[in-house]
């Protein structure tokens, strides 16, 4: 905040003594809206003050003589204009509408007010704390913080406390590993949102030690071979018994 009032009143300085107009950068998430101002409590005398996109692309077009102001088809159904202020207000940004906004104030020539650079992205995915069952440590806590951009942070809770962490991608995805406490934090953010997965430690990290009680000492196959080779030894004995038995039938003697 203090870097962007910063270059706000540089950006405001400069516009009032030569007219020339900084570029602000402003990220938007997708589906909401944003607020564009003339930075400036003096503007130069016009005839018409436009807003528009880009170089060419009018938004906007605002007449001094006759207080009125013209909307144009790109944004006609989707956008505030006001005629005080001069702000504007774009509603349900989509990524399509990235782009270069300008305000320009037209009298015997064209003054370059203000100027945007507008990015319009998603918000982040929820992260994920999970625990590697993969790894080879026998330490139960070796776990991922895990962000939907292809950052990964491997850790592993040591007693009582994990080393803070932090991954940023190239396009300024920023994920955070953090410990307080009981909890362990896996924070996912961009320029317009963020989310955390918390656990409690002892939910954490006795996920792995569970899996490796609940496993059985043998597979299930030799388990199975095991039940079959049993019932054939004892239908085998059964079958040798009986065989045994015909071949020497008893004799009784009557007196």
């Amino acid at each position: 905040l203090q870097t962007a009032t910063l270059c706000i009143l540089i950006k405001g300085l400069f516009s009032l003594s030569s007219g020339f107009s900084a570029e602000i950068s402003v990220f938007v998430q997708t589906g909401a809206s944003v607020q564009l101002d003339i930075q400036t409590q003096e503007l130069p005398e016009f005839d018409d003050l436009s807003w528009k996109k880009n170089i060419s692309e009018n938004i906007v077009k605002y007449t001094s003589e006759s207080k009125k102001e013209k909307r144009y088809s790109s944004y006609k159904d989707r956008m505030d204009f006001n005629n005080r202020t001069f702000s504007l207000t774009l509603k349900n940004m989509q990524k399509t509408d990235s782009g270069i906004y300008r305000a320009i104030a037209a009298a015997e020539s064209d003054n370059n007010i203000v100027t945007y650079r507008v990015s319009v992205i998603d918000a982040v995915e929820a992260p994920v704390l999970t625990v590697n069952s993969n790894s080879s440590s026998p330490d139960p806590c070796n776990s991922t913080c895990n962000g939907s951009s292809n950052i990964i942070i491997s850790f592993i809770y040591d007693s009582s406390s994990c080393s803070p962490e932090e991954v940023i991608s190239s396009d300024n995805y920023i994920l955070r590993l953090s410990c307080i406490g009981d909890s362990i934090m896996c924070n996912y953010s961009n320029q317009v949102s963020w989310k955390t997965d918390t656990k409690k430690v002892n939910e954490l990290c006795t996920a792995k030690t569970e899996k490796h009680e609940e496993a059985p000492a043998f597979p299930p196959w030799v388990i199975f071979i095991c039940l079959i080779t049993l019932a054939l030894a004892v239908i085998g004995f059964c079958i040798y018994k009986r065989k045994k038995g015909t071949e020497h039938p008893t004799t009784i003697l009557f007196q």
